[in-house]
């Protein structure tokens, strides 16, 4: 049996503020761009994993959701309180001068971890975390 990553979901509150960067800025490429009962959802990926996508999606994507509870993920996301992604880079240096320079929301330089990467990461523009890891050289 093999099992492997398929799709991921990261919630964004403004599709195309979140296009500008995870396509423009990271170089992800667009694979789809649905619409359905009010909501969006858009797929990206980097060309060099075709098999694995990154959705985006709204907060709370249930349109049966109740007020208080699409308020409630409104407010997490905000926050920056829901998971985000890691990205793995062959240059964690270059990649994080690159975000920077776009205007990426810098929240940890890149730093040798103990856990054997070296890292950094930001925000996206709906205050999710994304991590950018490189594996040390040995």
């Amino acid at each position: 049996m093999d099992i492997k990553l398929s799709q991921c979901f990261i919630a964004v509150d403004d599709h195309d503020k979140a296009l500008a960067f995870y396509r423009d800025v990271l170089g992800l490429e667009v694979r789809n761009d649905v619409g359905f009962e009010g909501m969006r959802w858009v797929t990206v990926g980097a060309p060099s994993q075709p098999d694995v996508e990154i959705v985006l999606e709204p907060p709370l994507a249930d349109p049966n959701a109740s007020p208080t509870d699409k308020a409630a993920m409104a407010e997490l996301l905000a926050k920056g309180l829901l998971r985000g992604v890691i990205f793995r880079t062959d240059d964690c240096d270059a990649t994080f001068e690159r975000i920077r320079a776009a205007g990426g929301e810098v929240l940890q330089e890149p730093i040798d971890q103990p856990y054997g990467v070296r890292d950094c990461a930001f925000r996206d523009p709906s205050g999710t975390m994304l991590r950018f890891s490189q594996p040390r050289r040995q």
